[in-house]
């Protein structure tokens, strides 16, 4: 029985992610609050376990030692995480070190395996990340976010290699519906991780605090900021920031120092099954695994570990889906790819039709009860933002009437908007008017008339301001400043949807670097 106790004891430390070492005098209480839920998600869950052992079976080492190298003393660590070559600037601490102890010690198989599952996905971050000229070092997000696992799920909802919110993977381009799920699409999910990356640096300059963002989300860490006084330094808003995001920086520095000197603590990849060489193919058809599996004698769990952005072991037809095969196997597909498609269609389509697609297709949503609906033409200049002002209706609901993606609109698009029929003439003249007498229409437009209060708050000092003047609104505002958006200063300065901007009014726009 006290075996027992003591191994659920080590159970729930491990789970929590890092154990305080006595030497380091650190509270073990207050350090597994802080540690992100990552750790306890990722690497115990059974899933993922299922996933490595089927990447690795019947799979063992070389001769070689893989006993621990032990605890080694902070000296060694000091000086080799300072060796790292990196534009981050690597720190080292009793955070830290709890991190590398995880990894290099409690956490070894694990470590192993996602050396060897490194071999596969690495080269595909490092292309997109080289691309970019972003750090390579980036490339371990996805140990701490998934340990390497495409099928990985959160209990909050994030999915994929790199974790995205069903939201945020949405505005960054990906298919997510009931077929599909591209936050699983190893590729397709590592371009839109790094733009979002990519789009944090523009806010930030500051990569621990980009990666701390990631986690967070920006608001966040914009508060932690303001509450530190105006630091830009992950360390110095620490205690500032959720306690998940405390331990997210330091879990990414001790997987880079784990990966990077793994030899030297006896880590070693554990080989994988997945092919090196791979090819995608243009699927014109909807198609399942089974057919796939059957005409070309592969395993069914051989296309899930490739694809797993799939979720029924089917892939509708449109919208640029591809199947990725070992490159054998893709000529092979190639070659009878007819035959392929036409192969026991009865029993997985029926009638043989496409009858798999409603998930992504263009739509016309019914119009609301008590609506009429009204038609604009997308002007130069025009933003999905400001058009959803001039109608008082809500932005998203704008995208959805409209089947518009991240905001996306042209010139000439025709849009439908649902306004209350008994305004239905007013909203119908917004489209022959000039902008300017648009600008005059939207709620969030400044004006001597407005009802909002007179009085600024007092500035600070750590902040760049900016005066509001007549006509101004905050998308026009968040224009005149790169890489600042209405979100951003919607954020910063606690105003909502609703909120009406007053002549006078100053409003914060980013911290003073």
């Amino acid at each position: 029985m006290q075996k027992v106790k003591e191994l659920v004891v080590l159970t729930s430390m491990v789970i929590a992610g890092f154990v305080a070492s006595a030497q380091d005098k650190i509270d073990s209480i207050n350090l597994l609050e802080e540690t992100p839920p990552f750790l306890e998600e990722c690497l115990d869950s059974l899933v993922n376990q299922w996933y490595i052992s089927k990447a690795t079976d019947n799979l063992v080492l070389d001769s070689i030692d893989i006993n621990p190298i032990g605890q080694l003393p902070d000296s060694v660590y000091i000086e080799r995480i300072a060796a790292i070559s990196s534009p981050m600037p690597y720190t080292y601490n009793s955070i830290v070190k709890s991190h590398i102890e995880l990894y290099t010690l409690r956490r070894r198989e694990l470590v192993q395996n996602m050396l060897g599952l490194s071999e596969y996905y690495f080269p595909m971050f490092e292309q997109e990340l080289d691309a970019r000229q972003m750090p390579l070092e980036l490339k371990y997000l996805p140990i701490i976010e998934s340990a390497l696992n495409p099928r990985a799920y959160s209990r909050a909802g994030a999915a994929g290699l790199w974790q995205f919110m069903y939201y945020t993977g949405k505005q960054y381009g990906l298919t997510i519906n009931s077929y599909v799920d591209e936050r699983r699409d190893p590729y397709k999910s590592t371009v839109a991780a790094i733009d979002f990356l990519n789009d944090l640096y523009a806010i930030y300059k500051d990569w621990f605090l980009v990666i701390a963002a990631y986690n967070c989300g920006p608001g966040n860490v914009n508060k932690a900021i303001r509450r530190s006084g105006g630091h830009r330094d992950f360390w110095k808003i620490y205690y500032h920031l959720p306690r998940e995001t405390r331990g997210y920086v330091p879990a990414f520095i001790a997987a880079t120092y784990t990966f990077m000197y793994a030899k030297e603590h006896n880590l070693y990849a554990k080989p994988h099954t997945l092919p090196t060489m791979t090819d995608t193919i243009a699927i014109n058809q909807p198609l399942h695994f089974k057919q796939v599996a059957e005409k070309l004698n592969v395993k069914v769990d051989y296309l899930r570990s490739l694809n797993p952005q799939y979720r029924k072991d089917l892939i509708p037809a449109g919208n640029n889906f591809s199947l990725r095969l070992a490159i054998n196997d893709a000529s092979d597909f190639a070659a009878i790819e007819d035959s392929i498609y036409a192969y026991k269609r009865e029993a997985y389509f029926v009638g043989g039709k496409t009858t798999v697609q409603p998930q992504y297709m263009t739509y016309t949503p019914d119009t609301p009860k008590d609506k009429a609906t009204v038609y604009y033409t997308v002007k130069s200049g025009d933003a999905i933002g400001l058009i959803a002002d001039w109608y008082d209706v809500r932005t998203s609901d704008l995208r959805y009437w409209n089947n518009i993606r991240r905001n996306l609109i042209k010139t000439g698009q025709k849009l439908r908007v649902y306004v209350p029929k008994n305004k239905t003439e007013y909203y119908s003249r917004i489209n022959e008017m000039s902008y300017s007498e648009k600008q005059k229409l939207n709620s969030k437009t400044a004006t001597t008339n407005s009802s909002a209060p007179k009085k600024n708050l007092p500035t600070d000092a750590n902040y760049e301001y900016y005066t509001v003047k007549s006509g101004d609104n905050l998308w026009t505002i968040a224009k005149k400043f790169d890489n600042i958006s209405n979100k951003d200063l919607m954020q910063l300065n606690g105003l909502s949807e609703s909120s009406k901007l007053w002549i006078g009014q100053k409003l914060k726009i980013r911290p003073k670097s």
